[in-house]
């Protein structure tokens, strides 16, 4: 299925992924949001859970094995073009986790993948729901 003008929503898969009072962030490699920096995470394939999903999406983009702890947030994006189209319809289904094990590297469709201390966020050109989803994961933690 095409991401631009999808026949359906496509549903995003991601993970708010914590270790040593650190984040792990990529950085997009394409469209949409290439460039900027946001959770990791990607499409679910077609049977494939949920859990599933994130865990492979975590591993082929960073190179990490993480633990999911919770649910976190469904968050609706659509972008509509000029004319009113539904240019991209994603459904993001972000989970809490933390690292259990590996070395960060980018992988896949990332350009970039690094840990960010939670004050360094703030300087960076993230979308607001990033910042909203990474802030509501502390309830998992003690961070």
């Amino acid at each position: 299925m095409s991401r631009e003008y999808p026949a359906a929503p496509i549903v995003g898969l991601g993970a708010v992924v914590w270790h040593q009072g650190k984040v792990l962030m990529v950085q997009r490699g394409r469209p949409p949001r290439a460039g900027i920096w946001s959770l990791p995470g990607g499409a679910q394939l077609l049977g494939e859970t949920v859990e599933e999903g994130i865990r492979r999406e975590i591993r082929e983009e960073t190179g990490i094995e993480i633990e999911l702890l919770g649910l976190l947030e469904v968050i609706n994006s659509v972008q509509r073009d000029p004319e009113g189209r539904v240019l991209y319809h994603y459904t993001i289904i972000d989970y809490a986790a933390r690292w259990i094990g590996g070395e960060v590297q980018a992988g896949d469709d990332a350009a970039d993948a690094a840990w960010f201390a939670p004050d360094a966020l703030h300087g960076m050109e993230l979308w607001a729901e990033t910042i909203r989803v990474i802030e509501e994961s502390r309830r998992f933690f003690a961070v």
